[in-house]
């Protein structure tokens, strides 16, 4: 792995099956994945090995924006998903690679994620806040369970 790697580890309140396919549906991706201050508009999703997605973020404050797609590699039910992101952006080379792990423990899932191949121009500490925001927002949608 490079040492443009970002490590998160999280224990959630849900079954790994709410969890995979929080990571999988357009809607969900849209409520948890941007980080505070973002919005998302998910314009492509094919969730199956070999598949591909494409997405934006849009910053709600400036109106700025990016654009990013990627490829399913694997994807394992409620256990493993792995999969590419590129920025459409040039000055944002290269292909990262996410690989999503989720392991059922007694009081939920615990969720490994590590993204590898970020770019120079990303500074990691920004990566880590980022999927911190982001993982605060997936747990208040996978965490209750709301009957009816």
């Amino acid at each position: 792995m490079s040492e443009r790697t970002v490590h998160l580890h999280r224990v959630l309140r849900c079954a790994p099956h709410k969890l995979y396919r929080a990571f999988l549906e357009a809607d969900a991706l849209t409520k948890w994945l941007p980080p505070h201050g973002f919005t998302c508009r998910v314009q492509h999703l094919e969730a199956r090995a070999g598949g591909s997605f494409h997405m934006a973020f849009h910053n709600f404050g400036t109106g700025h924006g990016h654009s990013f797609g990627g490829e399913y590699l694997e994807l394992v039910p409620d256990a493993l998903i792995r999969y590419t992101d590129r920025f459409d952006d040039p000055q944002l080379p290269g292909t990262l690679e996410v690989t999503v792990r989720l392991t059922p423990v007694l009081c939920g899932t615990e969720l490994h994620i590590t993204q590898a191949g970020i770019p120079q121009a990303i500074p990691l500490e920004m990566c880590y806040l980022g999927w911190q925001e982001s993982l605060t927002q997936l747990a208040a949608l996978v965490e209750p369970e709301i009957r009816g």
